[in-house]
């Protein structure tokens, strides 16, 4: 299959917000599922993609396959990034697109704006615990975990951090 990465349309919006909601209830990463209030906020494209650059996967006849918000310089949609750091989140793909490299492309994606922003030295990340597919993907493309940064939006919710030295 090939996947071509691009910046996301205003059209797509909805579309991204509803495959990254499924994604995380699907993965069991909200634990009220459609009430979880986390749930609008993985739906409110628009609100990232003002705030950051939102990228797709897209198959050969365009059909979405997955997205992920990246904030470049430790922007206001950052969660850990500090200046001279990168940082990407809310990493989706459908489920009928996985396995399939749609997510490291977007991993790669976001390595190569990391690399390609002015004074940018690490892009970082924060991940759930049990988002072992996706810690195998960090891994392979040279992201080190970095405990020291993990952190806790809310009590409930522990993550898990990794840094992709640029250089």
């Amino acid at each position: 299959m090939d996947i071509t990465i691009r910046r996301i349309r205003p059209e797509e919006y909805t579309a991204l917000g509803e495959l990254t909601c499924r994604a995380y209830i699907d993965g069991g990463l909200l634990d009220f599922g459609e009430e979880d209030p986390y749930a609008d906020v993985l739906r409110d494209v628009a609100s990232r993609d003002a705030q950051a650059e939102v990228y797709v996967a897209v198959d050969e006849a365009d059909t979405l396959l997955g997205g992920v918000a990246f904030v470049p310089d430790g922007g206001p949609f950052a969660d850990i990034a500090v200046p001279g750091e990168a940082e990407f989140r809310m990493l989706a793909v459908d489920e009928k697109a996985r396995g399939r490299g749609t997510g490291e492309a977007l991993v790669r994606t976001c390595a190569e704006r990391a690399r390609a922003t002015p004074g940018c030295v690490r892009l970082v990340l924060s991940t759930q615990p049990t988002m072992y597919a996706a810690h195998r993907v960090y891994g392979r493309l040279g992201f080190v975990r970095t405990p020291e940064r993990d952190w806790s939006p809310i009590p409930a919710v522990p993550l898990l951090t990794y840094a992709l030295e640029l250089y």
